[in-house]
């Protein structure tokens, strides 16, 4: 059964990708390829911060309800390090931009 399964999926992609190697000119298929790896570039920057915060948020929970008087100082960094990481994920979407556009 687990055989079968990785069968589908190998077919699945290939069928999936046929045309992306699709012969329509040199600039053309190169260009192709590019959009796609900048589309899955995005994908992990977004999902890799995604995790980050999710770490991050769950690190600040269980440090509040560990010590509650020390919430003030644990929030103020929460609130930075968030935007540490979501500026990563922004960071990356200003670079495909330019480099797509």
């Amino acid at each position: 059964m687990k055989v079968m399964k990785y069968v589908f999926m190998t077919l699945a992609t290939l069928l999936i990708a046929s045309p992306v190697f699709a012969q329509t000119g040199a600039d053309a298929s190169a260009k192709g390829l590019f959009y796609i790896a900048a589309g899955i570039g995005m994908a992990l920057a977004a999902g890799l911060c995604g995790l980050a915060q999710g770490k991050a948020t769950a690190s600040a929970a269980e440090a509040v309800a560990r010590n509650p008087g020390a919430r003030p100082a644990i929030f103020t960094f929460l609130i930075l390090g968030l935007a540490f990481i979501e500026s990563l994920a922004l960071f990356t979407f200003v670079i495909i931009f330019l480099k797509v556009a």
